[in-house]
C-alpha cells in the first residue's frame, strides 16, 4: 500500500531495543532507512526503550509538527499500551504534546498484511519444497503475562491456514508455554518443516535461544551479527528437513506494514 507524501509531517518508529544484544535495533533503522528513501516525510527517526535515542527524547529530535508514532512490536500489550503512551505522553490516537500533534498507530504486528510477509518469508527459505509436503510453523516467546502476543501467531495460523497457500498444516508454538517449539518434530506430520520466528529483530530468542530448543545447536552461541550458521538451510534433523528463517520483523517489507497502519490510522480517524 502506498501513502500520500507527508512533507510537512515526521515518522517516528519505536522498538524496544536491548542492552544485551548488538543487533536487536538494526530492523528498525532498516525500516527508516527503507522509508526514508521514499521520501514520503520530511523526517523518519527511531527512538527505544532500552536503548538511545530513548523515547524521552524523541520529541527533542523532531522539527515537524505533526508526527505519526507507529510501535515497531510485534503486538499489543505492556510496552504499546502502557509504556509508550506514558514516555510520549499520549492520552489517545491524537495528542498534542508540547504544541506538537502525536497520531498514535498500532502495532505493526497486528496488521492483516503480516500474514503476506509469514508466507513471503516461507517461500523465500524454502522454494522448492512442496506446500502439501509441509508444515509451517509461526513460533514466539509465550508467556502467561501478555496473552496478545499470543494471540497474535494465533491468528496468524489460522489466516495462513484459511488463505489457500497450501501447507499441510500450519501451528503455533512457543519457547516458555505449550505447544512448545522444542516438540516441533512431535508436533508435525510431514516430511518438511518451516519454522518462522514471530520477533522484530534476530535477537536472543530468535538466534540463540530457539535454535537450541530446535536442535539446530546444542549451546546458545554468540548474536546472530557475529555469525552465519542459521543461514544455512535445510537441516536434517529428527527424520525431518527443517527450514529454518530469521526473525519475521527483519523482511525489508516490513517498512510497507508501517506505512499501511499509517494509512489505516487516516483512515480511522479522518487525519489529513
Amino acid at each position: 500500500m502506498s501513502i500520500a507524501p507527508k512533507p510537512h509531517s515526521a515518522l517516528l518508529i519505536v522498538g524496544h531495543g536491548s542492552t544485551e544484544n548488538p543487533d536487536s535495533s538494526t530492523p528498525y533503522f532498516e525500516h527508516a532507512d527503507e522509508i526514508r528513501s521514499r521520501r514520503l516525510f520530511a523526517e523518519v527517526h527511531c527512538c527505544f526503550w532500552k536503548e538511545e535515542p530513548s523515547m524521552r527524547e524523541a520529541l527533542y529530535m523532531i522539527d515537524a509538527d505533526e508526527i505519526y508514532v507507529v510501535p515497531d512490536f510485534i503486538s499489543e500489550g505492556y510496552f504499546t499500551q502502557d509504556v509508550i503512551p506514558r514516555e510520549l505522553e499520549l492520552t489517545g490516537p491524537t495528542t498534542v504534546v508540547r504544541g506538537k500533534t502525536l497520531h498514535y498507530c498500532l502495532p505493526v504486528g497486528v496488521h492483516r498484511s503480516m500474514t503476506g510477509l509469514i508466507l513471503h518469508r516461507a517461500k523465500e527459505v524454502a522454494p522448492n519444497v512442496n506446500p502439501a509436503e509441509t508444515t509451517l510453523i509461526i513460533t514466539g516467546h509465550g508467556t502467561g503475562l501478555n496473552q496478545n502476543s499470543t494471540k497474535a501467531i494465533r491468528d496468524q495460523a489460522e489466516l495462513i491456514a484459511a488463505s489457500g497457500a497450501g501447507y499441510a498444516a500450519v501451528l503455533d508454538a512457543y519457547m516458555e508455554e505449550q505447544p512448545f517449539i522444542a516438540k516441533w518434530d512431535e508436533m508435525s506430520q510431514t516430511p518438511n518443516v518451516i519454522v518462522v520466528p514471530f520477533f522484530i529483530s534476530d535477537g536472543l530468542h530468535s538466534f540463540q535461544d530457539i535454535p537450541v530448543l530446535l536442535g539446530i545447536e546444542n549451546e546458545v552461541g554468540p548474536a546472530a551479527s557475529q555469525r552465519d550458521a542459521f543461514r544455512q538451510n535445510p537441516h536434517h534433523l529428527r527424520g525431518k528437513t527443517l527450514f529454518y528463517t530469521s526473525a519475521i520483523g527483519t523482511e525489508r517489507l516490513m517498512a510497507d506494514v508501517i506505512l499501511d497502519q499509517i494509512s489505516d490510522f487516516n483512515k480511522e480517524h479522518k487525519s489529513l
